[in-house]
């Protein structure tokens, strides 16, 4: 087994020889196994052990046996314990999920502070299985299916091409001892359930399971390198890019052979679970909405408009940001600069220029309310703000990024970077302001 890694080293990962290694170890068999082969090998190792206080005093012995360990081996050791049921418990979520989100978390801390330049994890062969094997029976895209990668940012898995048996067999040969976490021989947990009920009769029916599993990964992974490939040439008919927002022609991706699956493709990293609804999008009626996490995508007439989802109270967008007088600039919610100037030069949607003595301060900046109306320049009497925004075609999400400076008795002066109003337009006598975006 040595030897095997020795090669995979060279030849997968020759960068690693002068690299600060920290190797993330529960004490079970497998990250053991690790940190001998790697210490054997003269690599520049640390490790690094999470008690997450779920087995009462086995848990400590085993924050004790890693402690040893690394004594033993002449390496650097850190520790950390976790109150991982409580945590879980405020955080909503299952304990698997809230200890692997603490320990990746705390893995970051240390190798942040550290100046390590990889995370290790012990990783294998069945554990690739296992976990195909779970996304398979939740249900999953093609990525679920493709396997653990072997390197992942800053986090690399070395046994993947090494099974279980394996690595047992090296560790008694060798005399290793380890830690046993008795919780892995409970059927409680899915992956548990596969690892005892289910892989024993599938390596029965085939003794070389992992062997062809292996070929199946490679097979799929190569599928997934061609998808990617056609949905990143698709991708320059189909995506607009304009700061935050990205846009996808409608028209085109329903040219495409099979729609869904490309909004699939084209919409996945940003964490829509719905993609029925998201799909529906492109039939749908403008203006109709629909939430990730983290996004929000929305129906225009020609596209489906994609942007950071924003989370405000009502309260929060009732508010009123105050300007008081003689104040030069704002940064804050948007950039906003006020100068007196003698003359006015060209006047475009960035800038404008008004009457000084029409300012009434304080004056306010906010977003829009239905009702709100503004005379608009190069035009006789007043237009509702929502008429004005049908008429220029806004879609929106544009209608809810927009923001009006106003005078204290509410009036606009302006629909900043659209339209000023003509009250308070620049008269012969008058002194200019000069207002702009910065």
């Amino acid at each position: 087994m040595l030897q095997k890694l020795s090669n995979i080293l060279q030849q997968n990962f020759p960068f690693l020889k002068e690299k600060k290694l920290l190797i993330a170890i529960s004490g079970g068999i497998d990250s053991v196994v690790l940190t001998h082969l790697l210490s054997r090998l003269n690599f520049n190792i640390s490790l690094a052990h999470c008690n997450f206080n779920l087995r009462g005093t086995e848990s400590d012995l085993d924050t004790v046996f890693v402690k040893d360990l690394a004594k033993k081996l002449e390496i650097r050791c850190f520790t950390t314990s976790f109150e991982t049921e409580r945590i879980a418990k405020e955080n909503k979520e299952s304990t698997q999920i809230a200890a692997r989100n603490l320990r990746y978390s705390w893995f970051q801390e240390i190798r942040q502070e550290n100046n390590f330049d990889y995370i290790l994890t012990a990783h294998h062969a069945d554990d690739n299985l296992e976990t195909f094997l779970i996304n398979l029976i939740r249900g999953s895209g093609l990525d679920g299916f493709t396997g653990i990668p072997e390197i992942n940012g800053n986090i690399i898995r070395l046994l993947l091409k090494f099974s279980r048996e394996e690595i047992e067999v090296f560790a008694k040969e060798e005399k290793i001892s380890w830690r046993e976490d008795q919780s892995n021989t409970s059927t409680k947990y899915v992956r548990n359930k596969i690892r005892h009920n289910i892989l024993p009769v599938l390596k029965e029916i085939n003794p070389s399971l992992l062997d062809t599993f292996s070929k199946t990964l490679t097979h799929l992974q190569e599928s997934t390198q061609i998808i990617s490939d056609r949905v990143a040439a698709i991708s320059k008919k189909v995506v607009l890019k304009e700061n935050d927002i990205i846009k996808f022609r409608i028209d085109e991706i329903q040219q495409l052979s099979n729609p869904k699956a490309y909004v699939y493709q084209l919409l996945r990293a940003y964490n829509f679970t719905e993609f029925n609804d998201v799909y529906n999008l492109l039939s749908a009626q403008a203006g109709k909405q629909v939430f990730s996490k983290t996004h929000v995508i929305l129906k225009d007439r020609d596209f489906l408009i994609l942007s950071i989802r924003e989370v405000a109270s009502k309260e929060t967008q009732e508010l009123k940001f105050h300007i008081s007088k003689n104040t030069a600039k704002i940064t804050y919610p948007i950039h906003l600069a006020f100068e007196e100037v003698t003359a006015q030069k060209i006047q475009n949607k960035n800038t404008i220029y008004v009457s000084k003595e029409s300012l009434k301060f304080p004056l306010i900046v906010r977003k829009w309310r239905n009702g709100d109306y503004f005379h608009p320049t190069g035009m006789q009497g007043k237009k509702k703000l929502s008429k004005y925004f049908k008429d220029e075609k806004l879609s929106l999400l544009e209608k809810n990024n927009t923001w009006l400076l106003c005078n204290n008795n509410d009036a606009i002066i302006w629909i900043i970077n659209r339209r000023q109003d003509s009250r308070f337009k620049v008269k012969s006598d008058s002194e200019i302001t000069k207002i702009y975006l910065k």
